[in-house]
């Protein structure tokens, strides 16, 4: 395969500038195969899409109803190429087809989302006459956009949080230059061109960039021009570039070790079977995959001989083939990384109840561990690979204090069918988000979803990613 895929670039389509390094190389992490080439971009190529990006927000010429009319059009779009889409990213991130076909259908549904806030988002009115002095005045708060936004975008969800910064950008009205994962840039590349070429969007609205963190990544956060940046991945790259960029708005999305607790009035048996797909959907890839569960002693046996038969049944394979549930990690590197936290964690006394071992076909099995320690990887660091920890309490306010035990704040979970416990859990759980009867790893694509601590700084969702992509202008209006 040496066709290039060409990136929209300045309103161009580039595929490689005289002298750059050779093309990207995005292999299918399942097989090995060569799913296609994309070009390697440098300091030059971010400059041109930042110097395009900004002539365009100048231009102030892409109103409101033109952007969520763009929007609507992208969602009917991707509804209607779900399938073709979902292979992409099946063979890209081995992400099984039934799962990629949920963050397709997830991605419409988040560009209809962001086609409303276009049409909707607002400032605040503000009673001037409040005091004496402003009597007579009319005064409002309008939000305005911030300018170009430098998106910085995960593996995991090659569409969907691609997704998630794409659309509020535009329906805020935020030319984007976007800087895909070097391990799946073809899905995002597949949606510009789908926005540009048959959404309407205007091609220097867009930019996507490819290429090195170290390179393409740092050009871009430290473009004098560009107002904000939106990065989702990892909290040791997410607070470096945080810290690199002081006086620029800098929101991350960054990882989780999501602890859910099984009270002994909770529905066990229905938390087995979410944990089911939540533990290992996409092998575990997910900053709200569920990781550390604690089960109340009462149950615990139960729970534990229902989730170990259920994670057995799990079919592992090919992504490309309809029955898979779970696939490849993303590398080679991730698989045997996650294999040594799991013999670290066994050499300190946690026993395997399922898994724990590769395939013949180099996939690391679905695993569940018990008699874990705090102080394991497996536990006390993102894991995102196929493993969930089961530990047992027999107080209610000792689960709390575990699952509140840890430098990450993203979503955490209880199971239980008393009112006052389902309270106490989310008056007590420090995370941006508190589910009740529901795993961590459940998101709507429109509620306020960020974290605390390591997790993160913002909040996504259309309505709230818009409102960090502008700016408050306070207007006052005089006699």
């Amino acid at each position: 395969m040496d066709l290039v895929t060409p990136l929209p670039l300045a309103g161009e389509r580039f595929t490689g500038a005289p002298g750059s390094p050779q093309p990207i190389e995005v292999h299918a992490p399942f097989d090995g195969r060569l799913v296609g080439r994309v070009p390697t971009c440098g300091m030059d190529e971010v400059r041109r899409a930042v110097s395009s990006a900004c002539a365009a927000f100048e231009r102030s010429d892409f109103e409101r109803h033109a952007r969520a009319s763009v929007l609507d059009r992208a969602a009917l779009a991707l509804s209607s190429r779900v399938d073709e889409f979902a292979r992409l990213i099946a063979l890209e991130a081995a992400k099984p087809l039934r799962t990629a076909r949920v963050e397709v259908e997830r991605a419409a549904g988040t560009m209809a989302f962001a086609a409303a806030e276009a049409r909707t988002f607002t400032g605040d009115m503000i009673p001037l006459d409040a005091l004496p002095s402003g009597v007579g005045k009319l005064g409002f708060a309008m939000r305005v956009p911030i300018g170009v936004i430098g998106a910085i975008a995960p593996f995991n969800f090659p569409l969907n949080l691609v997704v998630h910064k794409v659309a509020p950008a535009i329906a805020a009205g935020c030319p984007i230059v976007l800087k895909p994962a070097s391990q799946t840039p073809l899905t995002a590349v597949r949606l510009a061109e789908l926005l540009i070429d048959d959404c309407g969007l205007p091609a220097d609205w867009l930019h996507v960039v490819t290429g090195p963190g170290s390179t393409v990544g740092h050009a871009l956060v430290d473009h004098p021009r560009v107002a904000m940046v939106s990065f989702t991945g990892s909290p040791e790259v997410g607070w470096a570039i945080r810290a690199r960029a002081p006086r620029k708005r800098v929101g991350l999305e960054l990882g989780n070790n999501a602890p859910v607790i099984i009270a002994a009035d909770g529905d066990w048996r229905s938390a087995a079977a979410k944990i089911e797909v939540g533990g290992f959907s996409h092998a575990g890839q997910s900053c709200i995959s569920t990781q550390r569960i604690y089960v109340h002693d009462d149950v615990a046996d139960e729970f534990l001989a229902d989730l170990v038969q259920r994670v057995g049944q799990l079919v592992v394979g090919d992504p490309l083939d309809e029955r898979t549930e779970v696939s490849a990690l993303i590398s080679t590197d991730e698989r045997d990384r996650v294999m040594t936290w799991i013999d670290e964690a066994c050499a300190g006394g946690a026993q395997l109840a399922a898994g724990g071992v590769v395939d013949e076909r180099g996939v690391l099995l679905p695993t569940v561990l018990t008699e874990v320690t705090p102080e394991m990887n497996v536990c006390a660091r993102e894991v995102f690979g196929p493993v969930v920890t089961v530990n047992r309490f027999r107080d209610l306010d000792e689960a709390f204090r575990a699952a509140n035990t840890t430098d990450y704040g993203l979503q955490a979970a209880v199971f239980t069918a008393d009112l006052a416990t389902a309270m106490r859990a989310v008056r007590i759980l420090d995370f941006g988000g508190v589910l009740v009867n529901e795993i961590p790893t459940w998101r709507a694509d429109h509620q306020p979803y960020g974290g605390l601590r390591d997790s993160g700084n913002t909040r996504e969702g259309p309505a709230y990613a818009v409102r960090e992509m502008t700016e408050l202008r306070m207007v006052v209006l005089g006699t």
